[in-house]
């Protein structure tokens, strides 16, 4: 069994700034990419920030520079401190891992349950 539990979200006045974390807990082999998603309400889940297992990292255009995605691999967690946060920030936001189980062979996307960030006055 494999579990990612994240936390960190809640409500913050525009400009301000939060920090997420997501960690692995359960039968975890091995962890290779890592990535935070968002959903706002009516619109398509998409991706913020992703890290490979060598730290390479990319963000998308709307929090380019204002975002940073981090990984421990030694506790198996993953984090995103986020700054200078604008109401179009207002998600949920998803944590994932694409990870190896140990008694299994196969390499598989899991998720975190989601966290509530809302940005507003």
């Amino acid at each position: 069994q494999v579990q990612l539990v994240e936390s960190g979200g809640g409500l913050v006045q525009p400009g301000g700034s939060l920090r997420l974390s997501c960690a692995a807990s359960g039968n975890v082999l091995a962890i290779d990419r890592m990535g935070w998603y968002r959903q706002a309400p009516g619109k398509q889940r998409e991706l913020v920030a992703g890290i490979t297992s060598g730290g390479n990292t990319n963000y998308s255009d709307s929090v380019k520079g204002r975002f940073t995605i981090s990984r421990d691999n030694a506790k198996r967690m993953m984090s995103l401190e986020m700054s200078d946060l604008k109401p179009g920030d207002t998600a949920v936001y998803y944590c994932n891992f694409y990870l190896l189980r140990r008694g299994t062979n196969w390499w598989q996307d899991y998720w975190g349950q989601g966290t509530q960030v809302t940005v507003s006055s």
